[in-house]
């Protein structure tokens, strides 16, 4: 994990659109780190779909993101969907 990095995000966006952004970004950091609450993981992904519809932007951004922090947005979205638990965290 590289510690200081920003967050790709596109400056189109509302402020609260940001924050939805941000917020996704953390539950997949907290995928990597710790574990999240799928439910609460799946609601935030939810979220960022609406500020991000296109599956376009979401690999862009995804691309950006693994890039800038070394964690793949892709694969905590499968690792968590398909997980049976109600808390997960990332399997080396």
């Amino acid at each position: 994990m590289k510690e200081h990095y920003s967050y790709p995000l596109d400056l189109s966006w509302t402020t609260d659109e940001m924050s939805t952004v941000v917020s996704f970004f953390n539950q997949v950091e907290k995928f990597y780190e710790d574990r999240v609450q799928k439910a609460d993981f799946l609601d935030s992904y939810r979220a960022f779909k609406t500020v991000v519809p296109s599956k376009m932007q979401e690999k862009q951004l995804g691309r950006e993101f693994e890039s800038a922090s070394g964690y793949s947005l892709y694969r905590a979205v499968q690792e968590v969907t398909k997980s049976e638990r109600a808390s997960v965290q990332f399997s080396k």
